[in-house]
């Protein structure tokens, strides 16, 4: 895989569309008009919504500006255009462990990943160890708690 490439599934494209056109769309606007409404009332040294507004602006802007990079480069991996026993982005890869415990990972991208749902980064050490193997394939995972091999038992792409 190219690491210098935005890839994303098409949920996660879907979330970074979503929260850009909240930010431009819904919050910049309001804060706009509360800016321009606390400008009105004079001293904008001692305004204190002035000033709040003013900074949660640059906020929304500095998102929406990482937001829209984001976006241009993305590069739209769908997994139900997928199929196969090797692990590739996008993939669901169950595995089990040497203690009998059972780890369920979905490979996302970077704007996407959370742990809690079993999504991690493509880019993360368990993703990059898993990538490009295969059903069956013993693979050693090096984590913050030290060393785990692992088994992978299945690859799915939905």
């Amino acid at each position: 895989m190219d690491n210098t490439k935005n890839y994303i599934t098409p949920e996660g494209l879907a979330k970074l569309k979503a929260e850009y056109n909240e930010l431009m769309h819904v919050e910049r606007p309001k804060l706009v008009e509360v800016v321009a409404w606390a400008a009105s009332n004079g001293d904008r040294s001692e305004n204190a919504d002035y000033q709040y507004g003013k900074r949660r602006l640059r906020e929304i802007d500095r998102r929406v500006h990482f937001l829209t990079k984001r976006l241009e480069d993305a590069e739209v991996v769908d997994p139900k255009l997928m199929k196969g026993e090797k692990v590739l982005f996008s993939a669901t890869v169950t595995l089990s462990t040497e203690e009998g415990d059972e780890l369920v990972y979905q490979i996302v991208g970077e704007d996407e990943f959370d742990v809690k749902q079993g999504k991690i980064s493509w880019k993360s050490p368990v993703a990059r160890a898993l990538l490009g193997k295969k059903i069956g394939d013993e693979v050693k995972l090096v984590k913050p708690s030290g060393e785990d091999f692992v088994t992978i038992e299945n690859v799915e792409f939905k």
